[in-house]
């Protein structure tokens, strides 16, 4: 992890100018999935970061901003002495990448994308829903964990009749049955209701290709707010 830090003017190499800060992101940490490898990223990427803004202030520039964070170290930090600034990230959310490192648990992901499902192969397992890569993205986030969640996790409106989302099209998906989990015919009976939700792998990814949220609370099926989202950069 290298702190990023200043911008350099033309014309003057190896000067920093306007410098308000330094800003570390410890992306190795999605690589993490025990409490302690969690705990010793935490203080690696705040140990480096107040250092490179020793660095800086020693050679005469305020530093005023010390700014880390990435969602599993900022869950698992137990110091944070010199840090001015913790950017949280995907936590007000979280999504299956975050469980498979161990920050949260599937009841903790506060997001999922709503499906109707249109058809079924009880034969095979398997479960049509109109929601493709353009309403989930085609991240893949939890390829290389210890559960490869597929495209997301699918539940109903209860939150049983876990599956995983097994083949991505664009305006569908087929989601396949995990071992030990209902016979798809049953989850047919969610159209009627409320249709089958899906969590992603990627929190950021999927809500950027929705316009708003629908917002419900606790158990109850009534959507209780819209919330415009904020688009762009």
């Amino acid at each position: 992890m290298i702190p990023s830090c200043s911008r350099w003017p033309k014309g003057s190499p190896g000067r920093a100018q306007n410098l308000v800060g330094v800003l570390a992101h410890a992306g190795e940490s999605y690589g993490l999935s025990t409490p302690d490898a969690l705990v010793t990223a935490a203080e690696n990427e705040r140990s480096v970061t107040v250092r490179a803004a020793e660095i800086l202030r020693a050679h005469g520039h305020g530093c005023p901003i010390v700014s880390l964070g990435s969602t599993p170290t900022a869950h698992f930090a137990e110091n944070l002495e010199g840090i001015t600034e913790l950017r949280a990230g995907v936590y007000l959310f979280f999504d299956l990448v975050q469980h498979g490192v161990g920050v949260c648990a599937i009841d903790d992901i506060a997001i999922s994308v709503l499906a109707t499902v249109i058809g079924a192969k009880p034969e095979k397992g398997w479960v049509l829903v109109d929601a493709g890569w353009m309403a989930l993205s085609r991240d893949r986030g939890t390829a290389n964990q210890k559960v490869d969640q597929g495209y997301g996790v699918v539940c109903d409106e209860k939150g049983g009749c876990s599956k995983m989302s097994s083949c991505l099209r664009q305006a569908r998906s087929t989601a396949s049955l995990r071992s030990g989990t209902a016979p798809a015919k049953a989850c047919l009976s969610s159209r009627s209701v409320r249709g089958s939700e899906i969590l992603p792998n990627h929190a950021c990814a999927m809500a950027a290709q929705h316009d708003f949220y629908s917002v419900i609370s606790g158990e109850s099926l009534e959507i209780e707010a819209r919330w415009e989202r904020i688009r762009g950069w």
